[in-house]
Order: structure tokens, then C-alpha cells, then sequence
């Protein structure tokens, strides 16, 4: 199965394009003000319209309201909803059926505790995102650039689809993926000049090194 590659926290038509033109097999935008990625509906809509089918469209949001996730599925009409927050399983089931898309639910990970809600989620969430957990005092609960123990995930058992973040950038992802086994990436502080401001190089030096560690591990299993 190919590694899904996703570049988050995209707020640019040129850093959008960038994404797009290396390959990122989905771009997310995020609607949640304390974020320093956060996107008006207006450039939401600008944006959304440039992607022209060439990736997933996620929007990120944290413990939105129907009337926020109204806007966005009216600005973006994304593929994908990204639910970055405390949403409960029940909530997530809600929002699956109101709005028609499948759902990622990002799990924060500290501990092996922090694990035992995967039951519950997966039962509703089509993907799972696992994020270093934020600190008590951070205003957000993702793009923090701080990476989790990636060894809290090696035996796990989950048959849905998972992708990793969290302190990411081109020099670890492969380690990442070796350890987690993960179908997939997803990259926002780590590939940024400053908080919120993405760095076309830095997109196109992860795309690549995403793709040579999947290249890698496809001769691996040919040799096996």
C-alpha cells in the first residue's frame, strides 16, 4: 500500500502549489483561531478551489460546533474532517453523519494510557492520527514540533488506517515509520521557516524523503 503523505497547516496558493506539485497525497487547512495556520473562510474557499482534485482536501478543527463545521464544508467542501480536539466517540458519530465525510480522529500520545481510547474511536473514525500530546499550558493541541515515543505504537493492533505526527521533518520520518509501521505521514511544524509560515523547500526535502523510505521498503520486501 502506498504512504500516504499529508502537508498540514497550508495558508499560501504558492506553498499550496509546492504540496501539490511534489506529490502530497493530501493537504490540510485548519480552522481554529488560536492557531497561528488558521484560515479565514474566504482563503479557505481560494485555496480549496486550487487543489483541482489533485490531493485529499482535510480541514482541521478542534471541538467545532455544527455551525463552524457548517462553514467550513461550505467554504473548503473538504474530503476529509480532521478532528483535532476532546471529541467524544458519540460526537465523531454525529459528525460523520451529519456531514457525509469520513473522519480522522487525532489521538494525543504521552504514555501507553493514552492509548485506550483506540476501542472506541476506531469503531466510528475512518483514519487515525497519532499526535504528540500538547502541554498543559499549550494553547493548541498539535503543531507544537515536539515528537511523541514512536516505541508506544510499535505492537500495535489497529486494522484501521493510522498516520503519525508530531515533531516530524525530512531527517526522522523514515526512523518514524520504522518503528510505527504507520501508512502515512503528516508533517506541519516541521517543514516551516516560523510558526505558520511554510518553506517550499523544506515541503519538497519531506515529500522526497517520504517517498525514497517507502521506495526503500518496497525493494526490502522484494529481497524477503
Amino acid at each position: 500500500m502506498s504512504l500516504l503523505v499529508k502537508i498540514c497547516g497550508l495558508s499560501t496558493p504558492e506553498t499550496l502549489e509546492t504540496a501539490l506539485e511534489a506529490g502530497a497525497d493530501m493537504v490540510g487547512f485548519v480552522f481554529f483561531p488560536p492557531s497561528p495556520r488558521h484560515l479565514s473562510l474566504e482563503l479557505g474557499r481560494d485555496l480549496g478551489r486550487q487543489v483541482k482534485g489533485r490531493a485529499l482536501k482535510v480541514a482541521l478543527t478542534v471541538d467545532a460546533d455544527d455551525a463552524t463545521l457548517d462553514n467550513v464544508m461550505d467554504a473548503l467542501s473538504p474530503d476529509i474532517l480532521q478532528l483535532h480536539g476532546r471529541e467524544s466517540v458519540a460526537r465523531l458519530r454525529d459528525i460523520k453523519q451529519r456531514f457525509g465525510r469520513p473522519v480522522m480522529k487525532a489521538v494525543p500520545v504521552a504514555t501507553a494510557a493514552d492509548l485506550a481510547v483506540l476501542p472506541g474511536y476506531a469503531a466510528v473514525a475512518d483514519h487515525i492520527l497519532f499526535d504528540a500530546r500538547a502541554p498543559k499550558d499549550a494553547t493548541r493541541p498539535g503543531g507544537l514540533g515536539e515528537p511523541f515515543d514512536w516505541h508506544l505504537l510499535e505492537n500495535l493492533d489497529l486494522k484501521l488506517p493510522y498516520m503519525v505526527s508530531g515533531g516530524l521533518h525530512a531527517d526522522n520520518l523514515a526512523e518514524a515509520l520504522r518503528v510505527t509501521r504507520a501508512g502515512g505521514v503528516d508533517v506541519s511544524s516541521g517543514v516551516e521557516s516560523a510558526p505558520g509560515v511554510k518553506d517550499p523547500q523544506m515541503i519538497q526535502a519531506f515529500i522526497r524523503a517520504a517517498r525514497a523510505t517507502q521506495e526503500l521498503s518496497v525493494k526490502e520486501l522484494s529481497v524477503r
